[in-house]
């Protein structure tokens, strides 16, 4: 690279977001992380000895605390999303619309205003639908009234505020990429593929569900977007979603990356169903957040059966995924570590 470039990256500490930075850095970008406290920063990546990264201390609640960081940027890239709150039961679409959406409009409109005028939107395999074969890909989006649950809307409602945004600002370039379940080490949060892994090792995943997902290492996300931000396409979608799997099959391979058996004993969706609408009244009572919400039995449901198609990441980037028992291996081995290291988590 002839001259040096400066990103800035939101939510740095997750799980996509450290493994971006990372990423970054190691093809010899300039980084301003955005991060909402220097403890977790510095516990994320106090392996990193790199004075091109630079943590920026904010929340997408209040982008003006920290728009001034945003000078000097030559790209964005907005990995930052509220969700976790979503799968403890109850309902949370005005949280998930002040972040989500007000929060990237805010973010927009102050990158615009620094002089940023190209951007990575990380979006999710929630904003699209599939067709009658199971297939999903990036021409087949999802009407916001089909939305399964509220962070589903939420995701669809702020593709639609960046949009709107490219439509307005001629000069602005955006382009999306939508991962599928993450999976990889650097879980900090943890999300809930880093919760399912610290339950596996636990021995608390109590049977197999009727589900199935579509597994994605974060490193070949975060490869994704970077190429997105090279030479992705204005206003273009790129999915990102991985491998489909059954939770028998996910099952069977941590058993093999770990060495501890795997549970045999199926649980019919019914039994979540009914499982989650007790989690969610005693949610309701007690305030406390729940096992299994509504919300992700539901998800489970969604995602059963879909395909996610890789032939546009494949035919513009030259990208693929990794083998999923190679990212689970890494996964394990980084959750038994911290683990290790810290046995009360």
């Amino acid at each position: 690279m002839t001259q040096e470039i400066t990103a800035f990256v939101t939510g740095a500490t997750g799980l996509l977001g450290n493994n971006l930075v990372r990423l970054l850095l190691a093809e010899g970008y300039r980084v301003k992380a955005l991060v909402r406290s220097h403890h977790k920063a510095s516990a994320q990546f106090n392996d990193v000895m790199d004075d091109r990264l630079e943590f920026v201390l904010g929340d997408l609640a209040c982008v003006k605390d920290f728009a001034s960081a945003l000078q000097g940027c030559d790209v964005l890239f907005h990995t930052a999303a509220y969700f976790r709150e979503s799968y403890k039961g109850g309902r949370h679409l005005d949280a998930l619309r002040k972040t989500n959406v007000g929060g990237t409009e805010a973010l927009l409109n102050e990158a615009y205003a620094a002089g940023i005028r190209r951007m990575v939107h990380i979006s999710s395999i929630a904003v699209l639908r599939h067709n009658q074969a199971g297939l999903t890909d990036e021409t087949m989006p999802l009407a916001k009234d089909a939305a399964p649950d509220d962070y589903y809307r939420s995701k669809i409602e702020t593709d639609e505020a960046a949009f709107a945004f490219l439509d307005s600002h001629p000069c602005m370039h955006i382009s999306f990429v939508l991962p599928g379940w993450m999976h990889g080490p650097g879980d900090l949060g943890p999300t809930s593929a880093g919760q399912f892994v610290q339950d596996y090792l636990r021995q608390k995943i109590p049977g197999v569900a009727d589900a199935a997902f579509s597994v994605v290492d974060a490193r070949d996300v975060a490869q994704v977007a970077l190429a997105s931000s090279r030479t992705g396409r204005r206003g273009e979608r790129y999915l990102a979603a991985g491998h489909p799997v059954s939770m028998s099959r996910l099952l069977q391979a941590m058993e093999t990356v770990t060495g501890i058996p795997a549970p045999r004993r199926k649980l019919p969706r019914v039994m979540l169903y009914a499982i989650a609408l007790l989690q969610e009244a005693y949610a309701r009572l007690t305030g406390k957040p729940v096992l299994l919400s509504l919300a992700t039995v539901n998800n489970m449901a969604n995602d059963y059966g879909r395909r996610f198609s890789a032939d546009k990441i494949r035919r513009e980037f030259g990208l693929g995924f990794r083998p999923m028992e190679e990212t689970l291996a890494d996964e394990v081995r980084w959750h038994r570590q911290r683990l290790a290291e810290s046995p009360s988590l």
